[in-house]
C-alpha cells in the first residue's frame, strides 16, 4: 500500500468507523457483522477512488455505501439461514439498559428505526436522509412520524416530554 493510500485509509477509520459501526448494528444487530460492513465500506472507497465535490459529499456516499452494504447482507440467502450467536454463547455487546432510548429503538422495525437513528443520532435533515437511503423525503418524514409514536407508545410518557 503506498503512503498516500495507507494516509488516506487512517484518516477514512479514524473520520468514520464509529458512525459506519453504529449505522450497521442498526440494521444488523450484531457488532461482528457491523464490523464486516465497515471493512467492505472502507476497501469500496479505496478500491473505487471515488471523488467528493465536499466533505458532506463524502460522508453521504459512506453512509449510503454502508446502508446498501446492510441490506445486501439482510436478503442474503445466509443471512436468512442463520441463527444468532446468542442462542450458542453470550458475547460482550455494546452494553445497554433495558431502560435505555436507544435499546428501544433498536426494536423498531428497520423503515423506522433506520430514520430515527440517522436524525437523531447522527443529526441528518429529512432531506439529507431520503439521499442516503434513496426514498423520497416525503417517505422518510412518514417513517419518523410513524416511528415516533410507536416510541411513545413504547416508552409511555416518561421521556416524550424530553423528545427522542
Amino acid at each position: 500500500m503506498e503512503q498516500f493510500e495507507r494516509g488516506q485509509a487512517e484518516r477514512l477509520v479514524h473520520t468514520y468507523a464509529d458512525m459506519i459501526l453504529r449505522l450497521s448494528y442498526t440494521y444488523l444487530k450484531s457488532m461482528h457483522d457491523a464490523e464486516d460492513i465497515c471493512q467492505t465500506v472502507f476497501l469500496k472507497y479505496l478500491t473505487s477512488a471515488p471523488s467528493f465535490e465536499s466533505a458532506e459529499h463524502e460522508k453521504a456516499w459512506i453512509l449510503r455505501t454502508a446502508a446498501n452494504a446492510c441490506k445486501d447482507v439482510l436478503k442474503s440467502a445466509w443471512w436468512t439461514r442463520i441463527c444468532g450467536i446468542e442462542v450458542c454463547a453470550e458475547i460482550a455487546q455494546p452494553e445497554m439498559t433495558e431502560d435505555s432510548i436507544f435499546a428501544v429503538v433498536q426494536t423498531l422495525p428497520d423503515k423506522y428505526r433506520v430514520p430515527i437513528y440517522l436524525h437523531y443520532y447522527e443529526g441528518y435533515q429529512i432531506k439529507e436522509i431520503a439521499e442516503v437511503l434513496g426514498e423520497r423525503a416525503s417517505t422518510i418524514n412518514t417513517r419518523l412520524d410513524r416511528g415516533r409514536k410507536r416510541l411513545k407508545q413504547m416508552l409511555g410518557g416518561d421521556y416524550c416530554e424530553q423528545g427522542v
